[in-house]
């Protein structure tokens, strides 16, 4: 089977355009259209892409406009029609894992809060909902996000109640990967699902699975991926093989590595032709040719 990638990103030229490419091979892409999508305001940082069950493509991205995450869709790629933005209900004191997790550490094992490792958050609002990605699951449509009420980051799961992706419910933590997480992201493979998240305390990429897609997440030892990376997108290639991108924002690069063992060891990372030094933080999909 032939299959076709479409790549979305921003760029270090403009973080309020979404740059489209495609490939056949998830290694070389050539631009489908430059600046093809720019919403009314704010930036479309971050962005992630699917195919929904009515043909059209969706992105949902970061708007950097407080707790709202942004919607667009498109019949071609090529012309986006913007959905708007969704402010995510997400308020109230004590609420778990919404913290920074610098503080001293409290017993119990529990994360997020803004004054202590351990502990609720303390803020009575999510201030940031940033890094949206798709994670389509048994027919049902998700978008993981990670939410933040003034400290640091922390991945949640926010589920579409209607096929027309304009009603969600209300966000629930992805168990065991606690705060200081950003840009996570979910694929399913076999009855397994692995999570990809940034730790922003190290600036590094770390890897997390579950047998259940909302965890508890377990982590496990990550590929040798460096440090100050972020962005992780995950795909498979043609020959079965998994490709994790990742953005290396301090050097400028694009980068990718495979596994080809299920995910449990991975290569060397490469730069990603073309890509490397123009792309940032990427979304990608496959799908048949």
């Amino acid at each position: 089977m032939q299959w076709r990638y479409t790549m979305v990103g921003f760029s270090n030229d403009s973080a309020r355009d979404m740059d489209v490419y495609e490939s056949s091979d998830g290694t070389e892409f050539g631009s489908v259209k430059q600046a093809a999508y720019r919403p009314s305001s704010g930036y479309v940082r971050d962005p992630s892409i699917m195919r929904h069950t009515d043909g059209d493509y969706y992105v949902t991205y970061t708007t950097a406009d407080g707790a709202n995450i942004g919607f667009a869709k498109s019949s071609d790629r090529v012309h986006w029609q913007q959905l708007g933005n969704w402010p995510v209900p997400l308020c109230c004191a004590f609420l778990p894992g919404t913290g920074d997790g610098k503080g001293p550490a409290l017993p119990f094992g529990i994360t997020g809060s803004a004054g202590f490792k351990g502990g609720p958050s303390l803020s009575p609002f999510v201030t940031k909902a940033w890094a949206p990605e798709w994670f389509v699951d048994g027919g049902r449509v998700h978008v993981i996000l990670s939410l933040s009420t003034g400290g640091g980051f922390v991945p949640y799961v926010m589920t579409a109640l209607d096929s027309s992706l304009s009603l969600w419910g209300l966000p629930v933590p992805l168990a065991g990967i606690g705060a200081d997480h950003i840009d996570t992201t979910v694929v399913k493979v076999g009855s397994t699902y692995h999570a990809f998240t940034k730790n922003e305390t190290k600036k590094v990429v770390q890897h997390a699975v579950s047998s259940s897609p909302g965890g508890p997440y377990s982590f496990v030892a990550p590929g040798d991926w460096g440090s100050k990376v972020e962005g992780p997108a995950v795909t498979q290639l043609p020959d079965g093989t998994w490709r994790l991108y990742l953005d290396a924002y301090d050097e400028g690069k694009y980068l990718y590595s495979d596994s080809s063992d299920g995910m449990k060891t991975w290569s060397a990372t490469k730069e990603l032709p073309e890509l490397s030094g123009k792309a940032r933080h990427v979304g990608v999909l496959r799908e048949p040719a």
